[in-house]
């Protein structure tokens, strides 16, 4: 059984056997009574790493056992291991070459919080995003057929995970085709079945077994040549594997399903995987995991330590708190409880992000209008649409990076009805370690070409509570973008009151240079005007575009800079050169923004100078093209 650990160990523990196995061709010279220490040591070093750098945590205590198995029987890299989200594959890291780089994980030039293709040959799929697993473990399989090859697919896909409808897509397609493959539900205790113990675990063997298979297929032989017993021992074989265990939907789409199994016993793992590779067609493994395995607080409160920041030296002098507001995501969560309030018809709708998106308090306060749809992107926004028909009036609280998943279903289903459905897209921007899957880059750009849309950028916490009641109050789709963390502390003016609608704000009256702001760097434009004797201007609003202040910086300045944190491509900055471009207007621009490049994994502070978007950034931008233009004249 695994050791149970109680703290992060601080110092780096001895991992004798773990030291043999740096990669998986190592990891199978060990003899297989040596892998329940070896996953032991492996569970102690992924505790000290994450401790040391910070990161997600739970999910991957979760698949010690699991990952060892799998790189134990199959033949990795030359079988196929995806993986599902990613936040699950740091113990699949450390056994693949990267144990003495996960003192780099999720830093500046250090190595991915998920896997990557370009990082490591065994990352065989790029992952970021929940429920793609099984379609690229079929893709795979699919092409291992054609080119006549005998490796092996095999998806590792979260229960969470399972709940998105392109796993079922995916699940249904695979019988069509005809694959090789396997899939292995990683039932992290959240959870799809409790038929979990030594019944279980035999009944996985026998079913997973050679022998069953070869009598199941001569069976098949004999009985198909007399008219209907094959079709009654078929249902009569399915009615007991459906008392026995909970595989029937997954039978009826085609796989053959064995389990649930305890996915913390390796010699039962070890021996299923071990049958299930040799089988022909599609295979799928239900294992019972827990989330936190082996850290006792994680066992515990397994939200808590999905992820957790890295450990401060014991003797380290105490950090200084800059002083800063609150998270958007709380102003947004605030405000929710308070409009709900005042409306009965508010509705509030979330795909799996309760906590992240500040939600816990209105799912308490208000439970029979809160709606958490899982990990359903799609299914979210056309459930709002849906609900916007009859008269009431939805929230969808969604990540930027996320709502990418629903694009059709905000056109079709909710802008092309004109439907008053209020989008609070949250994590906007560049988030950080977590890299360009989660970054909130192209939000600006997908939104803006939707006809009727209404998209606002705050740039403090208290445009954001204004916004938010803006929003809510229009006719037709309303988004709010804003960033992750926190704003700088504006005094929040709790009364509910919408803006005028397509009005910016001139902050700082200068000469020259006009800075259009859309979002959170007006501080940073703000101080960048005054070295600059700078015009500053809060947009606050992309569409619709306030067309008549625009003309008018246009008309009274030599230099029009746009900043956005979004993509500089199709983004707010293109909105204004476009209508000036309407009028026949030629005026010097410069868009400030994210790159048309993928903006890699680091502190968000490194980020945004990398993009140019913090105070030195701008600074430098704005007399880079002053002098070019200068040296034009």
């Amino acid at each position: 059984m695994p050791t149970t650990f109680h703290e992060i160990p601080r110092e780096r523990p001895l991992t004798p056997l773990l030291d043999r196995a740096n990669t998986p061709d190592e990891l199978r010279r060990l003899g297989e009574a040596e892998l329940e220490t070896l996953a032991d040591e492996l569970r102690q070093y992924l505790l000290y790493t994450v401790g040391q750098t910070g990161g997600h945590f739970g999910a991957g205590l979760g698949v010690i056992e699991l990952t060892v198995a799998l790189h134990y029987v199959f033949d990795t890299p030359d079988d196929r291991l995806v993986w599902d989200v990613g936040h699950q594959a740091y113990p699949h890291k450390i056994l693949t070459g990267r144990r003495e780089r996960m003192g780099s994980l999720r830093q500046k030039d250090g190595i991915a919080a998920f896997p990557r293709r370009s990082e490591s040959e065994y990352d065989t799929f790029g992952v970021g995003h929940s429920s793609t697993s099984i379609s690229a473990a079929l893709g795979m399989a699919i092409a291992a057929q054609r080119q006549g090859s005998k490796r092996k697919s095999v998806a590792v896909i979260g229960d969470g995970a399972l709940t998105a409808g392109m796993a079922f897509e995916a699940l249904n397609h695979a019988a069509d085709v005809k694959a090789n493959m396997l899939v292995v539900l990683n039932d992290n205790d959240m959870s799809i079945s409790k038929n979990v113990g030594g019944l279980s675990n035999y009944l996985a063997k026998i079913l997973s077994s050679r022998t069953y298979a070869n009598v199941r297929e001569g069976s098949k032989k004999v009985l198909s040549k007399l008219p209907g017993a094959w079709e009654i021992a078929r249902k009569t074989e399915e009615h007991a594997k459906g008392m026995l265990v909970s595989g029937t939907m997954f039978e009826e789409l085609g796989w053959n399903y064995i389990g649930p199994i305890d996915g913390h016993d390796l010699p039962t793992l070890l021996a299923t995987l071990r049958n299930m590779r040799d089988l022909e067609g599609l295979q799928f493994l239900h294992v019972v995991t827990k989330k936190g395995k082996g850290f006792a607080p994680a066992e515990v409160d397994p939200i808590v330590y999905h992820a957790i920041t890295k450990l401060e030296p014991i003797n380290a002098p105490a950090k200084v708190k800059k002083p800063s507001g609150p998270k958007y995501s709380s102003v947004f969560g605030q405000w929710l409880c308070e409009m709900a309030a005042h409306d009965e018809r508010l509705m509030a709708i979330t795909p799996a992000m309760k906590e992240g998106s500040d939600l816990v308090a209105f799912s308490e306060q208000y439970a029979d209008r809160y709606f958490d749809v899982a990990i359903a992107e799609q299914h979210a926004v056309t459930l709002a649409a849906g609900m916007a028909c009859e008269g009431a009036k939805p929230v969808v609280a969604i990540y930027s990076t996320f709502l990418q998943r629903a694009y059709d279903q905000l056109i079709h289903d909710v802008a092309v009805q004109n439907l008053d459905v209020l989008f609070a897209i949250d994590r906007a921007g560049l988030v950080g370690e977590d890299g360009p899957t989660h970054a909130g880059s192209f939000d600006l750009s997908y939104l803006r070409c939707i006809p009727g849309m209404l998209i606002m950028t705050p740039s403090d916490e208290n445009e954001l509570h204004h916004m938010l009641t803006t929003g809510y109050q229009f006719t037709g789709p309303a988004a709010v973008r804003y960033p992750r963390g926190s704003g700088p502390n504006a005094p929040i003016d709790r009364e509910l009151m919408p803006l005028p609608i397509g009005k910016g704000v001139v902050r700082r009256q200068g000469k020259g240079v006009a800075l259009l702001v859309f979002g959170v760097q007006l501080s940073e434009a703000l101080r960048v005007g005054e070295t600059l004797d700078a015009t500053v201007v809060d947009m606050r609003f992309v569409k619709p575009l306030d067309e008549a202040l625009v003309s008018e910086l246009a008309a009274g300045h030599d230099l029009l800079v746009t900043i956005e944190e979004n993509s500089v491509m199709g983004g707010a900055g293109s909105a204004v050169s476009e209508f000036l471009a309407s009028q026949g207007t030629l005026k010097p621009m410069l868009h400030l923004g994210l790159p048309d490049s993928y903006v890699e994994h680091a502190r968000p502070e490194q980020m945004l100078a990398e993009c140019g978007l913090d105070e030195a950034g701008i600074e430098a931008a704005v007399r880079q093209r002053l002098e070019k233009g200068s040296s034009k004249a």
